[in-house]
């Protein structure tokens, strides 16, 4: 069947650019190799304000609102952010994906479920799954299939640089609705985190790249309750060299849009997948599609996040080299009030650069940052 644009994947990212060309009468199909939109959920559901607005989705979606963190290390020392008005919200990530869906679908758009895409051949994707084995023939192919991405392994594209693994639990457990609680040194390459859903109910998770299941097991450990829900995903960190090709576009995990700061991939991903639309159609209305064409969407994404996350896989880099004592020494410096201050007027889960820039030309901060830190961020300013 002849489609104007085909999306493979229908997360967030892949029903935010049906969404878009839909509405803009591209004939448009999106591909999802599950049966049922939203599952399996491999997200902490932590959303900042700007990424909630970013889905355009009903409250019914929400669980909880946060208004800060209490990060907590190993030893002991804790100190709270606390914002005082909400920051982010806990949302049930299923529900999100399938509101999103339902939008792009009211836009005009198709949906083929529990249909996988096998082959690339030309201009035609080869699937099988529910409706047999199809072809379906594309002008722009949108890849939106996460991180294992099985049309950039079709193409042979160069990947993300790094893959984290993750593993998360929802459990019964007291908690500070108001709160996240973040764990710095629970995982030596990245850190742990506990996410209150409810009253009494909490998400805990961990990520890193080595001895991940022990270091979660040991992490529970300290809660001493039963999980009520268990999973595991994978966190592609460090774009793509090049996020187009072969007619092609790129977009979320498949491109590792992912934060390196907190491991949060809707806001890019749906940004990611809107500019992708509007370049597709952009394409379909000149009638061209080759990689001059497609380039406009690598500078549409860039002149975007793109700093923000090349500043984001440095820290990432940084925080690889810190031992438990120096996050330690960091956690004490945060509780001074200029810093603290500073976090709550600048703190941003998308767009981190301001605060981090901020914060270097605190003098509170600046004596207790080694030189490893500050050459691994200060040219990016």
């Amino acid at each position: 069947m002849p489609h104007d644009v085909i999306i493979v994947g229908a997360g967030p990212a892949g029903s935010a650019a049906a969404q878009t060309c839909a509405a803009q009468g591209l004939s448009t199909l999106c591909i999802e190799e599950h049966g049922t939109i939203g599952y399996p959920v491999q997200c902490a559901g932590l959303l900042s304000n700007a990424a909630f607005a970013e889905c355009r989705i009903t409250d019914r979606t929400v669980l909880n609102r946060v208004s800060g963190a209490r990060v907590i290390t190993s030893s002991g020392s804790e100190c709270l952010i606390d914002a005082k008005v909400q920051k982010a919200v806990v949302v049930d990530r299923a529900s999100v994906d399938r509101e999103m869906a339902k939008a792009a679908a009211d836009a005009g758009a198709d949906y083929r479920l529990k249909t996988s895409v096998y082959r690339v051949k030309g201009n035609t994707v080869l699937t099988r799954g529910a409706y047999g084995h199809e072809k379906h023939t594309f002008k722009i192919l949108i890849a939106a299939d996460g991180p294992r991405s099985t049309i950039a392994r079709h193409f042979g594209m160069e990947r993300a640089k790094v893959y984290l693994s993750g593993i998360q639990a929802d459990i019964l457990h007291d908690c500070d609705p108001r709160f996240v609680e973040i764990y710095p040194d629970a995982s030596p390459e990245f850190f742990a985190w506990s996410i209150p859903t409810a009253p009494g109910r909490i998400r805990v998770g961990l990520c890193g790249q080595t001895l991940v299941k022990e270091q979660f097991d040991t992490l529970m450990k300290t809660f001493q309750t039963s999980t009520t829900h268990l999973v595991t995903g994978t966190l592609p960190l460090g774009l793509m060299p090049r996020t187009y090709g072969h007619k092609t576009l790129f977009v979320g995990d498949a491109a590792g849009f992912a934060k390196p700061t907190s491991g949060g991939g809707v806001y890019t991903g749906i940004r990611s997948g809107r500019h992708a639309a509007l370049t597709a159609i952009k394409c379909c209305e000149r009638g061209t599609f080759d990689d001059k064409a497609l380039a406009e969407y690598e500078q549409r994404w860039q002149a975007d996040f793109g700093r923000e996350l090349d500043l984001g896989f440095r820290l990432f880099g940084v925080r690889q080299k810190l031992h438990k004592e120096e996050l330690e020494m960091i956690v004490q410096a945060i509780k001074e009030p200029s810093i603290l201050a500073a976090i709550v007027e600048h703190g941003d889960m998308d767009r981190p650069g301001k605060l981090i820039k901020n914060l270097l030309l605190n003098p509170a901060m600046i004596p207790l940052l080694k030189p490893l830190i500050l050459s691994g961020i200060r040219s990016f300013f």
